[in-house]
């Protein structure tokens, strides 16, 4: 069992940034794949960005490559994902996941843990 809690959300204006955390326990954090997705209201949950359990690789969203980066601090137990030049359309519930495979980055129904979720709120 793992729990997953995220937090750093808000209400930001466009261009601005917010930095999401996601505390990890339960299990060893370091063997795990760890994810961020976000859901808009009327819409499925969509992937955001990944990093793979050490040594570490990155993918990304095309929507969000050049404005976010997702970095993992074993130590913390703590995965963050920092957004930049944020815009309207990422408005939206941002969930941190976990799986212990890293053979499917983008795939939502590979992960196997879930956080709450916490509100990023972009305003024009």
């Amino acid at each position: 069992q793992v729990q997953l809690v995220e937090s750093g959300g808000g209400l930001v204006q466009a261009g601005g940034s917010l930095r999401l955390s996601c505390a990890a326990s339960g299990r060893t954090f370091s063997s795990y794949t760890m994810g961020w997705f976000r859901q808009a209201p009327g819409k499925e949950r969509e992937f955001v960005a990944a990093i793979s359990r050490n040594p570490s690789s990155t993918v990304y969203a095309d929507s969000v490559k050049g404005r976010v980066t997702i970095s993992r601090d074993n130590a913390k137990n703590t995965v963050y994902l920092q957004l930049n030049s944020l815009k309207p359309e990422d408005t939206a519930v941002y969930y941190c996941a976990a799986q212990s495979s890293s053979l499917y980055y983008t795939n939502k129904d590979k992960y196997d843990y879930w956080g709450q979720g916490t509100q990023v709120t972009v305003s024009s």
